[in-house]
């Protein structure tokens, strides 16, 4: 158990606490302001943290695992922890997440809820299994907690294979709604695993949206991981001028599934700043949020105003 802490840089501002104000493009408003008290400076960055763990068919060890990680972050001094897909429960056999499902107001969620809560720190659990439109349905739900407890916003996991089981029933379901929010961590957008290997929806979240940093909770597969986490995740970075945050479920977690592990964090650069030690370790990844590298990289390569519209594209394919 424990964390690493890789590459952390922080800005200090040079102008005085009543004259240093942080301005990032996309940004509705001004969203921090010095404080005119010394004392009460802040510096224009802020701990995030992303946990990596190995979940099991059983909730409540599970939901121990993760209470567990959020005393670690603490002690780092996050103030956002982001878990993986599938954190509060991966199934032994086909049909077990069905049978486990509950609506976000179902027990399981609150419980989370009370951890936020007890704990003041903002939780991005992706992947969580909730109930769809009937009992047959079941969507992989990325869900962010704020550090009061409450549900801020939801993201329906877009890209996804629709199984289909004996008889026509379809268990899984897909949406259609890109979900980006405002937090103290940046504007964030949120995804889940098999979405990355859609660039699409990264580009819509960051041109579009208005998003500084992705979340990115996942549960590749041993095989699909080493060939293409890493250098998936980088892209996405690259390509959105983002910092990308890729909480990972990790080795065994029955006889029959096993995930890659290997949490990241990365910074717009596409250079990574957080990484545990061990590919498949329980533990977390820390490292800090520069608002100021989000606004330098992204003015000295403005590729938001060097990309063509959609319009130039089907024009030019004529």
């Amino acid at each position: 158990m424990g964390f690493h802490v890789q590459n952390i840089t922080c800005y200090k501002p040079t102008l005085s606490p009543t004259e240093f104000k942080i301005s990032i493009a996309h940004r509705s408003a001004t969203v921090r302001a010095i404080s005119a008290d010394a004392s009460t400076m802040a510096v224009n960055s802020v701990r995030i943290a992303a946990a990596q763990m190995t979940s099991i068919n059983d909730l409540a060890t599970n939901y121990a695992t993760c209470s567990r990680l959020v005393k670690e972050a603490a002690s780092a001094g996050a103030k956002l922890l982001c878990f993986p897909e599938n954190f509060s429960f991966v199934g032994a056999k086909d049909g077990d997440s069905l049978k486990i499902a509950e609506p976000l107001d179902g027990p399981i969620m609150k419980g989370y809820c009370a951890l936020a809560r007890e704990s003041n720190m903002w939780l991005s659990l992706g992947g969580f299994q909730e109930r769809g439109s009937d009992d047959a349905h079941l969507c992989n739900t990325h869900v962010l907690i704020d550090d009061a407890g409450n549900i801020r916003s939801t993201y329906r996991k877009m890209h996804m294979f629709d199984v289909n089981v004996p008889g026509g029933a379809v268990f899984k379901e897909s949406r259609k709604e890109i979900v980006a929010m405002d937090s103290p961590f940046g504007r964030l957008g949120l995804t889940v695993c098999y979405d990355l290997r859609f660039p699409e929806l990264y580009q819509q979240l960051r041109f579009h949206h208005g998003a500084e940093v992705l979340l990115v909770p996942a549960a590749f597969t041993k095989v699909t991981g080493e060939a293409h986490w890493e250098i998936l995740l980088r892209a996405r970075a690259i390509e959105t001028q983002c910092y990308v945050i890729a909480a990972a479920q990790a080795g065994k977690h029955s006889e029959k599934r096993e995930s890659f592990g290997d949490t990241l964090i990365i910074d717009p650069w596409g250079t990574v700043i957080g990484r545990l030690p061990d590919r498949v370790s329980t533990g977390i990844a820390v490292a800090d949020i520069d608002f100021s590298m989000i606004e330098s990289v992204r003015t000295k390569m403005p590729i938001s105003q060097h990309r063509k519209p959609i319009e130039f594209w089907k024009q030019a394919s004529v």
